[in-house]
């Protein structure tokens, strides 16, 4: 992927969380503003895990969503292996040559399913219908999107409380929960979600997450099996994958163009290259540093490689 240095952009809505108070920030086109107050921030966990119904902002994108269920995955992350060798001591010494092609160690880590708030949907640098799944018919090319539908890490999760009728704006959130106020978080998971994710659990699992930074930009890939599908004369296995590039540093990029190899391991190899991606040229700047987007690819055999 080709970066170049661009001049930052504002952003239109976003929400200030200020004083234990979090507060949606709504900026029109015209002069008129609008603050409102939606929550109060409660205490992040430091360990343990959130229960279904907790509501919370997303640390890095900003919406309001609630928890639905967690997941357990193994980050594999290379900027731990990077930091060792940065810090080494004259007491450990480390051959650095030995480092190049190493194998990075996964980590159990916790993730949560989470719907996104429908308000915030238009005002987030993230795609809101990345979770996607086949059709059912075994002969099926079709893809099918859950608007509102994301994964967030533990420390993505800011908890708060809020006395709002309509905590959150989503059409599977009466589906999914329903009110308790008898319980923390003051909600109860519905048997239908229990039903919903045994029923959609080999394309919704979350098992692997990669991580790496190059040059103040870090790179998380999350990849998900999404199935097969088989014709009388070959086996199509399809892939999704979400990418969040976050600008870590001072300076302001902008993603001009993409750069991919695909080895299938069926022997084949695939070169893709073309402007920005998913028909954007996001700029992180330090006052919008994040972006988030999915996309898919099919594979002639189970799994691969893609670089």
């Amino acid at each position: 992927m080709a970066w170049s240095t661009m001049l930052c952009i504002c952003r239109l809505r976003y929400n200030v969380v200020s004083a234990s108070r979090i507060k949606t920030f709504v900026v029109e086109y015209s002069t008129s503003r609008t603050l409102v107050e939606v929550g109060k921030l409660e205490t992040p966990k430091i360990q343990g895990k959130y229960d279904a119904g907790q509501l919370f902002l997303h640390r890095v994108f900003g919406y309001r969503g609630v928890i639905l269920f967690p997941w357990s995955a193994r980050v594999y992350d290379r900027d731990i292996l990077a930091n060792k060798k940065a810090t080494k001591t004259p007491d450990s010494e480390v051959n650095t040559s030995n480092q190049i092609g190493r194998e990075v160690k996964g980590r159990n880590h916790m993730y949560y399913q989470v719907l996104i708030d429908s308000r915030d949907c238009p005002h987030i640098r993230a795609q809101t219908e990345a979770v996607t799944f086949l059709g059912q018919q075994e002969n099926s090319k079709s893809l099918y999107a859950i608007p509102g539908l994301d994964y967030a890490a533990h420390e993505d999760v800011l908890p708060y409380r809020t006395t709002e009728h309509q905590p959150l704006c989503h059409e599977l959130f009466e589906k999914f929960l329903m009110p308790d106020p008898d319980k923390d978080p003051p909600f109860e998971a519905r048997e239908t979600l229990r039903a919903w994710q045994e029923k959609n659990h080999p394309w919704l699992e979350l098992s692997d997450v990669h991580k790496e930074t190059t040059e103040n930009i870090r790179v998380t890939v999350t990849p998900f099996y999404m199935g097969c599908r088989e014709s009388q004369s070959s086996t199509v296995f399809w892939w999704r994958y979400c990418i969040r590039l976050e600008n870590l540093g001072e300076l302001s990029v902008q993603l001009r163009e993409r750069h991919w190899r695909i080895f299938s391991l069926s022997g084949t190899l695939e070169t893709v290259r073309g402007r920005g991606v998913i028909g954007q040229e996001p700029v992180l700047s330090p006052q919008q540093p994040a972006f988030q987007y999915s996309s898919h690819i099919s594979l002639q055999a189970p799994s691969g490689h893609m670089w």
